[in-house]
């Protein structure tokens, strides 16, 4: 992908640049911490809907362009694509008790948004396009982990949102020879993510002195995969990833909810009596593993971050940033 590696000139385009993991990205790539892409101009186009925070951006950046706008409005791309090299498009709703109480909005952003950019990417000449996507859409697996070959069996409106918009992306690069990859993630934690998701709420919670709520019998599995450790796995598969090719990215940590919690409540100085068990949310997937020898082989991805550390600077980020979750806590009735 010689557009992008070593060029000062690049130009990307972040969709949901926003978010938790789409703006961990751009502070990485304003960071000059991926030589590949060292000294790009970004442009983050973000709706700025409730999980989206101009706030996670640097206020001002000679490099950084702010739109804020929808991924499905066909107009607004024809104007904003022309001289961008690359997309690399977060854009999603994505979460799953959300999807599961309502599941229109997941369908118009994660399939229909995804196609319409798609479509603007291919009138416009963009290069290449990085879709970043879930390791929800391969469903649940009792043992082994999912290569990138695993048949989709998505459980939640959510993951079938996103297999769904895995696959118009592929058939993109397969019918028009779009230069299209995709990513799949094991479950991302870090800093600025929004406190709905497990990690954030349990630890802003916990600070608060507030119960937090275990979904179960606590034994849900998850991968767990530091937000850094992501966006460099996003990055390598940009640069040197093969046009058509799915890249899992995880974390190598698998942990049960129960464990996990049992972690925060230390890192948080809570003990379990803090913990009330929760009903079960329909289709709850039981476990998620990865399987990354294809990155690990191909791109040379290895994760970087211990759980241990990642969850010790993750609490002291929250703890250090009330200003920063408390009014998104208050709005969202969390």
């Amino acid at each position: 992908m010689e557009a992008v590696v070593h060029s000062a000139a690049v130009q990307i385009l972040v969709t949901g640049g926003a978010g938790f993991i789409g703006s961990a990205y751009v502070r990485a790539v304003l960071k000059d911490e991926f030589a590949g892409v060292a000294g790009a101009s970004v442009t983050v186009l973000d709706l700025l809907s409730y999980s989206g925070n101009r706030a996670n951006l640097p206020v001002t950046d000679s490099r950084l362009d702010f739109v804020q706008g929808d991924i499905g409005d066909a107009k607004l791309l024809r104007d904003l694509l022309p001289g961008h090299d690359v997309i690399v498009h977060f854009a999603a709703e994505s979460h799953v008790d959300r999807s599961i109480s309502g599941a229109v909005p997941f369908v118009t952003t994660n399939v229909l948004g995804t196609q319409v950019l798609l479509d603007a990417a291919r009138e416009t000449g963009i290069g290449r396009f990085l879709h970043v996507s879930t390791d929800e859409v391969y469903g649940s697996i009792d043992a082994g982990s999912w290569t990138e070959t695993w048949p989709l069996a998505p459980n939640s409106p959510y993951a079938a949102s996103k297999a769904s918009s895995d696959l118009l992306a592929l058939a993109a690069h397969r019918t028009h020879g779009m230069d299209v990859v995709v990513t799949r993630c094991s479950n991302n934690y870090g800093t600025h993510q929004f406190p709905e998701k497990l990690i954030p709420l349990f630890v802003t919670n916990l600070l608060d002195g507030r119960k937090v709520p275990l979904y179960g019998d606590g034994g849900n599995i998850r991968d767990w995969l530091h937000v850094t450790d992501h966006v460099r796995g996003i990055q390598l598969a940009l640069e040197k990833g093969r046009a058509g090719e799915v890249y899992n990215i995880g974390g190598g940590t698998e942990l049960t909810n129960r464990d996990l919690t049992g972690l925060l409540l230390r890192a948080c100085g809570a003990s379990w009596d803090m913990v009330t068990p929760v009903q079960d949310r329909p289709g709850h997937d039981r476990r998620y593993s990865l399987d990354i020898t294809k990155i690990r082989d191909e791109l040379g991805y290895e994760p970087q971050v211990t759980l241990e550390r990642g969850l010790a600077d993750t609490v002291t980020w929250y703890r250090e940033n009330r200003a920063w979750w408390e009014p998104l806590k208050a709005r969202a009735g969390l």
